[in-house]
């Protein structure tokens, strides 16, 4: 046998959900009186296996909490023999696990379940993302009043903005401080929940629904400071004064760029 062709055959082989081998593989080892090749075998197979496990539990650490070894276990190799791994790096193993949920449970069960799977992978994203530049108050200290009605902001590249239907956000902060499970509860009104990298720190926090509506404005769909003032046509006369509190606060998080 050809080295390429053994070595496409322990990947398969690692890759399968079986551990017995193939003839081709098994025939291709040699045991020893201490341990035969279908037992050296099957501890490379199932030590794969735990790997891809131990990295997916650290990626969805609030996921595991929640639902225990046993059953995050059952639904990460699901998801492993759904979604294996096609990165050189296990970054990106998990990446898929969301959508996987929302297919693998029925849907009240899936929904509370994905979206928190959503919000913690937002976390790692916001944590490798590349650096930016970010917009400052010293900068905006500088530019001339006439430029301020066609100012144009984009969230810098750390930035996830994660809805949030069900309280994931308080069962991610009761796993990660080991404090007491809050049980799963859809809110009374959806919130945006922002999370970025501050250096080498995450920050996050969470908007209402007017603030959310702005900021998505500006940072995804791109509107103007003028047009965010017009936007804000309930508020009157405080309208300029209500947009540029929100973009004081947002250039204060460290969450914008020029466009």
């Amino acid at each position: 046998m050809r080295l390429n062709d053994w070595q496409r055959e322990v990947e398969a082989y690692l890759l399968g959900a079986d551990a017995t081998p193939a003839p081709a593989l098994r025939d291709s080892l040699l045991g020893s009186a201490g341990l035969a090749v279908e037992q050296g075998l099957a501890i490379y197979h199932n030590a794969y296996r735990a790997r891809l496990l131990e990295a997916l539990r650290g990626d969805y650490p609030a996921v595991h909490g929640w639902l225990g070894d046993e059953e995050f276990d059952a639904l990460a190799l699901a998801y492993i023999e759904a979604h294996p791994s096609r990165h050189f790096s296990l970054r990106w193993l998990g990446a898929e696990l969301a959508g996987f949920i929302d297919g693998f449970l029925v849907p009240e069960q899936a929904q509370p379940l994905s979206e928190l799977a959503r919000l913690e992978w937002a976390f790692t994203l916001a944590f490798d993302a590349p650096e930016g530049e970010p917009l400052g108050l010293a900068q905006m200290a500088e530019l001339p009043a006439e430029a301020w009605p066609n100012l144009q902001v984009r969230y810098l590249p750390s930035v996830q903005a994660q809805l949030c239907r069900y309280n994931s956000l308080a069962i991610w902060r009761a796993i990660k401080e080991q404090a007491e499970f809050p049980g799963s509860q859809a809110l009374e009104q959806e919130e945006l929940c922002l999370i970025w990298r501050d250096g080498l720190v995450s920050r996050y926090r969470s908007l209402d629904r007017a603030e959310a509506k702005a900021l998505c404005g500006m940072a995804e769909e791109g509107w103007s400071f003028g047009e965010l003032c017009a936007q804000l046509a309930e508020y009157a006369e405080q309208a300029p004064l209500q947009a540029a509190t929100w973009l004081r606060q947002w250039l204060n998080d460290g969450l914008l760029r020029h466009y």
